[in-house]
């Protein structure tokens, strides 16, 4: 694994990071927010292996547009895996 490897995994652990501070914060302030550990450690290995994932599948890509595809559908991924764990929008 080259330096420039390393780099893009720390940046991708540090966004992490910034990401799951939100509601962090939010618990500080508020009782709507109630996280357990498992939660951010949970939460923070969904993001952490989402932008992996970006990152190893969007390195192989020659075209622009398909990177951009590649985000779009590990975002809506993301987001859909978020909100069945939060609420249970699928399957009632």
């Amino acid at each position: 694994m080259g330096v420039e490897q390393k780099i893009e995994i720390i940046h991708i652990a540090l966004a992490t990071l910034l990401i799951l501070l939100v509601p962090l914060i939010a618990m500080q302030f508020t009782e709507e927010v109630d996280w357990s550990p498992f939660d951010f450690i949970f939460m923070g290995t969904l993001l952490f292996g989402t932008g992996l994932a970006y990152k190893f599948i969007a390195r192989k890509m020659v075209k622009r547009a398909h990177r951009i595809a590649v985000a779009i559908a590990l975002e809506i991924a993301l987001l859909l895996i978020w909100a069945q764990l939060a609420v249970g929008l699928i399957g009632g």
